[in-house]
């Protein structure tokens, strides 16, 4: 991915799919968020949630936004994947979780590669997840 000083390299993307996935649940269920715990299991996989029905605070870091979504990590997995770019995406199954995608028979989640030195250079900020940038919904 080519980035210039004013497009920083973003942290976290989204696949066509996953995107016609957050379609389908936003008209159910409205504004959503999204948090990757590191968990074990499924508790590794992002976890879908209506926006603000999962509390965010200091220990969590927000990443950035896909397809209009808030997308946070805890802080302690955050360390281990902070040179990755983590793309999410959906596939056919069912997950162990409360994640909203479940009752369609699908599940979210994680692609990643590391980021290249170029990409590095500018990446993207991140926010404790008690400090985040507000914005209006997309």
């Amino acid at each position: 991915m080519s980035t210039t000083a004013s497009e920083p390299t973003p942290r976290v993307l989204v696949t066509p799919a996953a995107e016609a996935t957050i379609d389908l649940l936003r008209d159910e269920h409205g504004p959503l968020m999204f948090h990757q715990s590191g968990g074990c299991c499924d508790g590794s996989s992002p976890m879908c949630f209506a926006k603000g029905e999962f509390r965010v605070g200091g220990n969590d870091v927000w990443l950035g936004r896909i397809h209009g979504c808030d997308f946070f990590m805890t802080r302690s997995q955050f360390e281990y994947w902070q040179h990755t770019q983590l793309t999410v995406d959906v596939v056919k199954g069912r997950g162990a979780s409360f994640s909203l995608e479940i009752p369609l028979g699908v599940r979210f989640l994680i692609r990643s590669r590391l980021f290249t030195q170029e990409e590095e250079q500018n990446m993207a900020p991140v926010y404790a997840g008690d400090e985040y940038p507000q914005m209006s919904e997309a």
